[in-house]
């Protein structure tokens, strides 16, 4: 929505925008992937509105290591033994990535590397730049940025270093961190439980409110970092069983409340709304016995007689 960027707040055209957008047409239907979103939507503009979360066909195989990627960690210079710590998001100012380099810093493990997915910026988002933003005592905490190393598709760049993609990446991390200050709902959090990664997660109010009620197991902070959340990330990472525990039950959870499965019955309503129920339902009328489709018929066929008055319904 328009009133989520602070940059749209100050514009010419206030009077519009809070009388006309989103539109209330009877040809459209809104849709939100936040409960907060659907409740701000009907304060504003008095909106209803269909909530769908964001999804991922959990029932798909997902990717592991194969052909292509078993030399990831050897091409980015890893050794085997290093425990990879993977930020899945640009480098902005609400991604909260001070926390994961304070986390790095604490957890005082030579081989722990963090390693950040995106670019730094993109046009008109606010950077943080090294020396600037992040504080002195978090400086010396390598990054390693992979976007030169990543696209959308597997391929080979123009000097025959292979290109990896985001979830070639995923089977290789040993922890996500998703320190997040702000997140309309949290795709990079689906990706690790998708992967059956162990989570440390900032509670943004969206996961307050929509995903951590769902009952999902993570090391969870409230915008600062903790000496507890990191003894739970040190012993998760020493601790296998305990991995595999936490992450089977997250992937059972999400299965259930963020697949396709969930996707498909929303966007079944909604268009039923505009054309109505499928032929396949309407059909379905044909399969009745015989006397519910002539309920009202006397027997022998002849129609009862209505009273021309009509009953009162009951208070």
């Amino acid at each position: 929505m328009w009133w989520e960027r602070s940059r749209f707040l100050l514009n010419a055209v206030q009077d519009i925008l809070q009388s006309a957008f989103p539109p209330d047409l009877p040809s459209v239907r809104h849709v939100v992937i936040n409960s907060m979103m659907q409740r701000e939507l009907a304060a504003r503009r008095g909106l209803t509105s269909t909530m769908i979360y964001n999804v991922i066909d959990f029932d798909a195989p997902r990717t592991e290591v194969d052909e292509f990627n078993n030399d990831f960690r050897e091409s980015l210079g890893f050794s085997a033994d290093d425990i990879l710590i993977l930020q899945p998001t640009r480098v902005v100012s609400r991604k909260g990535i001070e926390q994961a380099l304070y986390l790095v810093k604490q957890l005082d493990l030579p081989n722990a590397k963090l390693l950040v997915s995106h670019s730094a910026r993109r046009p008109r988002a606010p950077a943080i730049r090294t020396g600037c933003s992040i504080p002195p005592a978090r400086r010396d905490v390598e990054i390693h940025l992979l976007a030169n190393r990543l696209h959308d598709t597997r391929k080979f760049d123009d000097d025959g270093r292979k290109l990896y993609t985001l979830w070639d990446v995923y089977p290789h991390a040993d922890l996500i961190t998703y320190p997040s200050l702000y997140e309309g709902f949290g795709n990079a959090f689906l990706e690790a439980v998708y992967f059956r990664k162990p989570l440390l997660v900032n509670r943004y109010s969206v996961y307050i409110v929509d995903i951590e009620p769902k009952g999902f197991e993570t090391v969870a902070i409230d915008g600062f970092l903790t000496r507890e959340a990191v003894d739970r990330v040190r012993a998760l990472l020493l601790d296998a069983e305990a991995r595999e525990a936490m992450t089977d039950r997250n992937f059972e959870i999400a299965r259930r409340f963020f697949s396709f499965a969930m996707l498909e019955q929303r966007l079944t309503g909604l268009l039923q709304s505009f054309f109505g129920a499928s032929p396949e339902v309407a059909r379905g009328s044909e399969c009745l016995p015989r006397e519910a489709k002539t309920r009202g018929s006397a027997p022998g066929g002849s129609r009862r007689s209505r009273s021309p008055v009509r009953r009162r319904p009951p208070d």
